[in-house]
């Protein structure tokens, strides 16, 4: 997997390298703006045919030095560049005021000036807008002295209309205004294209406040730089699942039988109410359980049974049923809550729970707790996932929920990340926030995004049953003896797979059936 970083753990590999002597402040912002260069040229290869016209924006930090070896590397290539810098040029760190001087000894740098910069757009135009303003630096609302010149740039940046003849931007580690660390927006408008440096920025793949599609819709393409840096292997760092997690575990032993590859039962609700339920147990068995089967009350059981075949039925009554079933050792993964029903819910869960085996909570089985979640966790154990989509998680954690829907006035923000963290901690089990930017988190702080953005996206997930589908998944994996953290992260990643293998036109009846061609491409 991939790591995801905040903005002060970039800060201390950087930091580490430069003390360790592997490279000065220096090398690094030269290998930046080098970096991003060359990834202009290699996004759009028609501008390195072209001696062009570009305008730089430089900020009071590191993040504008990485600007001025932009534009000193555009200039060497034959390019006409404006460069305005934002702050005061005597203010700036070591190495930026460094590259600064070294951009004055020939060509000019413009003080920030609104009507300055609206003029140069205005009389010429311009292939490219570099954005090293702030970067990942951005911690509050883009300042008051900016707001005319960001606001004029957001029609010649955005503008359809002006198809060819509208610049290409660019933004220099993420685009200014993004908060690096949550996805959050105090003011930054979409790139064409985001260069960051050594790994991806968290706020690179979270939604944030969703505001121009949160940090996916604002960095559009991120493209990530080695610029000679080690991994930080810290514990806290967020890993991206960009590879199907244990997938080797996936194949069964040629010598082995069914009960060898678990066994998960899956409650339904009452008559009329099992298709979410059938869904989970298909999900369920696609993905590798040996045996699956569909606990379903009496009312329903005739429904049902005229809808499985290779899925087992079970009728349960009520808690004394699912006590007696629970005596059979073998069904070692449960599911509860897909089209249950809240009195069903309440009446079983802790049944479930209390028989200690590996369990997925979602819809009903989280909702029927809503009135005291408090009562709902304390009967929770470490081999639970709770599967919440957001109306669900607010019901359950509606303080958590509250702070991260407060309207941030300062960053680092609170993040999706943050509120799993917390929800995984307060619940004591594994949490699956779900959503384009879904987040996994353990009590122990272990935690994961499962992004469905940039060439991921998969908006056909937003169907219904999906998540039904996905709550099967993880308690198949959970049958298969995946470790509840590895179940989440497998299952959410071959989640987004199966719909990308599918496609347009996806209804969550199609997913468990994509699951043979995703182990096919995985060579399982």
């Amino acid at each position: 997997m991939t790591e995801l970083l905040i903005a002060a753990q970039m800060r201390a590999i950087e930091k580490a390298a430069i003390e360790a002597g592997q490279v000065t402040g220096l090398e690094l912002m030269e290998r930046a703006g080098r970096a991003v260069v060359e990834a202009i040229f290699e996004e759009w290869p028609e501008l390195a045919k072209i001696s062009g016209r570009a305008v730089v924006l430089c900020g009071p930090g590191n993040n504008g030095g990485d600007g001025f070896v932009v534009a000193r590397l555009l200039k060497e290539w034959g390019w006409d560049v404006e460069v305005f810098l934002y702050g005061d040029p005597d203010k700036l760190p070591p190495h930026a005021k460094t590259n600064f001087e070294t951009w004055i000894a020939s060509d000019v740098v413009h003080e920030w000036d609104d009507n300055g910069i609206e003029d140069v757009l205005d009389d010429q135009e311009h292939d490219l807008v570099v954005d090293a303003l702030f970067g990942t630096g951005m911690k509050r609302s883009m300042p008051d002295d900016t707001e005319r010149t960001w606001h004029g740039f957001v029609p010649t940046v955005t503008d359809t209309s002006l198809k060819d003849r509208r610049p290409k931007y660019v933004a220099v580690d993420c685009p200014s205004g993004l908060c690096c660390d949550s996805g959050v927006n105090f003011g930054a408008f979409p790139a064409d294209l985001t260069v960051s440096f050594h790994s991806p920025k968290l706020g690179h793949y979270l939604l944030g406040d969703d505001h121009f599609g949160g940090g996916p819709g604002l960095s559009s393409k991120v493209i990530v730089a080695d610029i000679g840096l080690k991994l930080s292997n810290a514990s806290d760092v967020v890993q991206l699942v960009s590879d199907p997690v244990h997938s080797g575990f996936h194949g069964k032993w040629n010598d082995r039988h069914k009960y060898s590859h678990g066994h998960a039962l899956i409650l339904s609700g009452g008559a009329g109410k099992t298709g979410a339920a059938r869904l989970a147990a298909r999900g369920a068995l696609r993905i590798g359980a040996g045996l699956v089967t569909l606990g379903v009350p009496p009312a329903a059981q005739m429904e049902v049974a005229a809808q499985v075949t290779a899925i087992m039925l079970q009728r349960i009554k009520g808690a004394e049923g699912l006590t007696n079933v629970l005596q059979d050792e073998r069904l070692n993964a449960l599911c509860l809550g897909p089209g249950f029903g809240l009195e069903r819910a309440r009446e079983l869960v802790p049944v479930a729970l209390a028989a200690n085996r590996a369990t997925v909570l979602d819809a009903d089985a989280l909702t029927a707790f809503a009135d005291d979640p408090s009562a709902l966790f304390a009967q929770l154990h470490e081999n639970c996932v709770l599967t919440p989509h957001g109306g669900e998680f607010a019901r359950l954690f509606p303080g958590i929920a509250e702070k991260l829907s407060a309207p941030a006035t300062q960053g680092p923000a609170y993040s999706k990340v943050d509120a799993t963290r917390e929800a995984a901690k307060r619940a004591g089990c594994v949490i699956l926030f779900k959503g384009p930017d879904t987040v996994i988190a353990a009590p122990n702080g272990r935690c994961s995004v499962n992004a469905a953005v940039y060439e991921r996206a998969a908006p056909w997930l937003a169907t219904a049953g999906s998540g039904d589908v996905l709550a099967g998944f993880v308690t198949g994996l959970l049958a298969r003896g995946f470790a509840p953290m590895q179940a989440a992260e497998t299952a959410a990643w071959l989640h987004v797979e199966c719909a990308h293998i599918f496609g347009p036109g996806l209804i969550a009846e199609d997913l468990p059936e994509q699951l043979p061609k995703a182990f096919k491409q995985l060579d399982i």
